[in-house]
């Protein structure tokens, strides 16, 4: 299949003689080189111990120093026309230069990374607020059986679930605690763990609202919530099922279980079991109206978010009407190091829209997608390229890289206008976000779940990859496969 149609219009995005021309080329290989070594550190974050949200915000804030500070080279190259009309008739100069950056420029990057960001607290204030009222206890409910296998799939098909409507990495923090209190053999939390992991990442991957690369891609244009879902879902599924069906011959037949009280978490765990139901029903049935939110007003969908979790902090508060002024601390179940996860993980998404957004402005993406068109021209090679970086690179960071590459849709772009894989829905944006989504269950590393579970139950990568990576690896290939069978 061709990657980029013949008749789509590269006069319009590739690099003209201008732009070469104009093009600060030093400072471009300067902010490229610390992109590029940004990667390598968030990369190996786990052997040299820095966080890779202090990374990603460093090359951020140091790419746009750099970008600003050599802005004249770069504005008259990429955006003559637009800064002659800021200029108005008067007199370029350096000011005027930096003040149009970080006016017309700048400013977008920071938008595009703040609609990601509020997204993501918004919902998981909603999850905090579902989870301080008890309303997850269902699940430890579920999960009473000592059958290991049948608890496996059904402790999976909850996360898998959960995770699509949650983003995943708070469906992954919220049942490794699950996990971690009901099984007392550590082996069989490393298996446990390991199946919550795919499930999350899995899940997360079939909608637009579960994995960080889906929203990038529904906010930025390029998918709507049904098609993008519809694509990936069997796709997903394969790439769940078959590590499971690996995962439960490893497991015994009997799972012996520590049953403990829930640990008190304040008075607003009180709550009798219909009024738990009615704010599940109120916080997971806001966040599916979402897409339908976006679709009909075309606002950004964190407006939606916030909308259902303004709705869901009023039903809050009446529940509890009776219960707002205890004195006594909650005491939370969820561990420190998982609840300071999600706000890493914003702020990696900020600095590393950032970081991505300054070397896009010094125009060498253009160049990247000409070459790439004309030298690989495939979707699914690119895709494969993009499942092997994201094993050991962060998720978001490699798919994030590859979308960034080419420009992504304006308004209802159609094949004619932007080419057929490249348009609205085109198949291109999905396979990266699958490619994406599976390389992270193919070492761990790129998740920062699996870190996570790492972390928890000491699991070394030779075990996983031995015993779980490459059969996630050949499932990922077998759900590739359907897509391209099924794309024609």
């Amino acid at each position: 299949m061709q990657f980029i149609d013949k008749n789509y219009n590269f006069a319009t995005y590739k690099a003209n003689e201008r732009h070469a021309l104009n093009r600060n080329t030093l400072m471009t290989l300067v902010i490229i080189s610390i992109l590029l070594i940004g990667y390598v550190l968030i990369a190996t974050s786990g052997m040299t111990k820095v966080n890779k949200a202090a990374i990603a915000m460093f090359v951020g804030t140091l790419g746009w120093v750099l970008y600003i500070c050599y802005g004249t080279d770069f504005v008259t190259g990429e955006y003559p026309d637009e800064y002659a009309d800021f200029l108005d008739g008067a007199v370029s100069s350096s000011i005027t230069v930096k003040q149009y950056i970080a006016r017309n420029i700048f400013i977008k990057y920071v938008g595009k990374g703040a609609e990601l960001v509020l997204f993501l607290l918004a919902t998981m204030t909603i999850v905090e607020i579902l989870d301080n009222n008890g309303c997850f206890d269902f699940i430890k409910e579920a999960l009473h059986t000592y059958r290991s296998k049948r608890m496996l799939w059904i402790m999976s098909l909850i996360t898998f679930v959960l995770s699509a409507n949650l983003d995943n990495l708070t469906t992954t923090t919220m049942m490794l605690v699950i996990m971690h209190s009901l099984i007392a053999n550590r082996r069989q939390r490393m298996i446990f763990g390991c199946a919550i992991v795919i499930a999350a990442g899995c899940g997360g991957a079939i909608t637009v609202i579960g994995d960080p690369i889906g929203l990038l891609l529904w906010t930025n244009g390029c998918v709507t919530a049904t098609s993008y879902s519809m694509t990936l879902l069997v796709p997903c599924v394969i790439g769940c099922v078959i590590p499971l069906l690996r995962l439960q011959r490893m497991l015994p037949e009997r799972t012996d279980l520590q049953w403990t009280a829930l640990p008190y978490r304040g008075n607003d765990t009180n709550l009798n079991r219909w009024q738990r139901l009615v704010m599940l029903f109120v916080g997971i049935g806001g966040l599916w109206f979402i897409p339908t939110f976006h679709d009909i007003t075309k606002l950004s969908p964190f407006l939606g978010a916030l909308c259902v979790l303004s709705v869901l902090w009023v039903v809050n508060e009446i529940m509890n009407s009776r219960l707002m002024d205890v004195d006594k601390m909650i005491h939370r179940r969820t561990p420190r190091v998982l609840q300071h996860g999600i706000i890493q993980l914003m702020l990696f998404i900020m600095g590393l829209t950032l970081a991505v957004g300054a070397v896009k402005e010094t125009g060498v993406l253009q160049d990247v997608a000409v070459w790439c068109n004309t030298n690989i021209n495939s979707i699914w090679i690119m895709g494969i390229m993009a499942g092997c970086i994201s094993s050991v690179l962060d998720t978001f960071a490699s798919g994030m890289a590859f979308i960034s590459i080419y420009p992504t849709p304006v308004g209802d772009a159609t094949a004619e206008t932007c080419g057929s894989v490249l348009a609205t829905d085109g198949l291109y944006w999905k396979v990266i976000a699958y490619c994406s989504a599976m390389g992270g269950n193919l070492l761990m590393l790129g998740s920062v779940s699996g870190l996570a579970l790492m972390k928890m139950e000491r699991i070394h990568i030779g075990w996983y990859l031995r015993n779980v990576g490459s059969v996630a690896a050949a499932a990922a290939v077998i759900g590739l496969a359907v897509m391209y069978v099924v794309s024609g």
